[in-house]
């Protein structure tokens, strides 16, 4: 079962399964749900397409503010966790090309829930905090394996490959543009691909 930052209470004790399951399940609707309506999303509505009662809702996430940051984190946490779990499945370049689309999916997430996260931003609360150095962790794993296994180019760095990312996510991150973005990744893989540095 996939671990992450959201599988304990606030005082430090375990989650029950159904307790994570229905955490889960808000977490992911909270993202789609802030995505379509902004800010003022109906909390309600969030609820019912977690398919939880308010009560579930508000016990977990007692203010909207904790419900974003929450949502934003739990999505950071699973692009970041799915590095580990690509490389046990498939062969590293498959792995990296299927973590790219995992970037964009988060950023498509991020940028849907701008409005929200600028609330929280707002409210003394910074939900970036080391966003980037766990993304960069994920994404060196992904790119160390792939150099070993000789099937990338050894002199283009993590962090130049994150800005590539980064900007495969500002040209084509909205969910219209997703055919253009996954063009764009094949596009930036190739290039790693060939040329191969001696």
């Amino acid at each position: 079962m996939r671990k992450g930052p959201y599988v304990t209470t606030d005082t430090g004790r375990p989650l029950r399964a159904d307790a994570r399951r229905n955490r889960e399940k808000i977490l992911s609707a909270a993202v789609r749900v802030f995505a379509e309506e902004g800010l003022e999303a109906h909390l309600e509505r969030i609820a019912k397409e977690a398919g939880v009662g308010s009560g579930t809702l508000y016990r977990n996430f007692p203010t909207r503010e904790a419900l974003i940051e929450a949502a934003y984190r739990n999505e950071l946490s699973r692009l970041c966790e799915a590095a580990s779990e690509l490389l046990a499945a498939m062969p590293p370049r498959e792995a990296l090309r299927a973590w790219m689309g995992r970037f964009i999916d988060y950023a498509t997430a991020k940028l849907g829930m701008a409005e929200a996260l600028r609330a929280v931003v707002d409210s003394g609360v910074n939900p970036y905090a080391h966003s980037r150095e766990l993304i960069m962790t994920a994404l060196t794993s992904l790119m160390d394996a792939a150099t070993a296994a000789g099937t990338i180019r050894s002199d283009v760095s993590p962090a130049v490959m994150f800005a590539a990312l980064t900007g495969v996510a500002l040209a084509s991150g909205k969910p219209e543009e997703r055919e253009q973005a996954e063009r764009l990744l094949d596009l930036t893989l190739d290039g790693l691909r060939y040329g191969t540095a001696d």
